[in-house]
């Protein structure tokens, strides 16, 4: 029989600098091949989460990290490659496969996807999971989840 341990953390930020800081902080704990799932409604700070992320794995503070919402995909050169996906303006399954996203997900850069539990059966299962909600006006809840086989 074969089980796994989860391992969940969960946060607070209370602005867009903190849930940057935040980001950068997680961002140093990645390494080459990791995978991070972002899931959360439209707003809750996945793009500036992803700009902290980023800033942790080493990208230089002067390049503009953004949402790669309307080109799909983003690659920034750091320590590590990122690939930032957002899947947001995709539909179904097929047009996903169709944009090659298994090609990043198994490369040896870091791999962000915004949207991500529209291929939810495509994530690796040793994804880590970010869930963003909105707690009120201000304040978001960030729970980080790791599954270790």
């Amino acid at each position: 029989m074969c089980c796994r341990c989860v391992m969940e953390k969960e946060y607070r930020t209370e602005s867009p600098e903190e849930t940057q800081n935040l980001g950068e902080e997680f961002g140093k704990t990645l390494k080459s091949g990791d995978v991070v799932a972002l899931i959360g409604d439209l707003g809750t700070g996945k793009t500036c989460l992803t700009q902290g992320i980023a800033r942790g794995i080493g990208i230089a503070a002067d390049e503009v990290v953004s949402s790669p919402s309307y080109i799909l995909i983003n690659e920034y050169k750091g320590k590590i490659p990122i690939y930032h996906i957002d899947l947001y303006r995709l539909e179904n399954i097929a047009e996903i496969a169709d944009l090659g996203i298994g090609e990043y997900v198994e490369s040896d850069g870091i791999c962000i996807i915004e949207w991500a539990e529209r291929m939810e059966e495509g994530l690796p299962e040793t994804s880590i999971r970010i869930y963003i909600t909105w707690e009120d006006e201000n304040t978001r809840s960030i729970k980080i989840q790791h599954f270790i086989p």
